[in-house]
């Protein structure tokens, strides 16, 4: 499961980061790192960007980028 498949109130935990090596050291930089909880705030109505809040900080994600943080399936709630 991704950051891309919650809902808009849902949250989970972080897995891991793939994709582009640039993202995954901009989003680490942020502190955006495994095991980190991330929240879905709102949802774009054409679904892109995605705001997201983790360790109080609220960020826009493009669709593609949200597809490439991973969950941990156990921890969605």
């Amino acid at each position: 499961m991704t950051v891309y498949d919650l809902k808009v109130g849902q949250s989970g935990t972080i897995h891991n980061i793939d994709g582009d090596e640039r993202l995954a050291k901009r989003l680490l930089a942020l502190g955006c790192i495994a095991n980190t909880e991330i929240e879905i705030k709102k949802i774009a109505p054409l679904g892109d960007p995605i705001i997201v809040n983790f360790r109080g900080l609220n960020l826009a994600l493009r669709k593609s980028d949200a597809k490439n943080i991973y969950l941990k399936d156990s921890e969605v709630v």
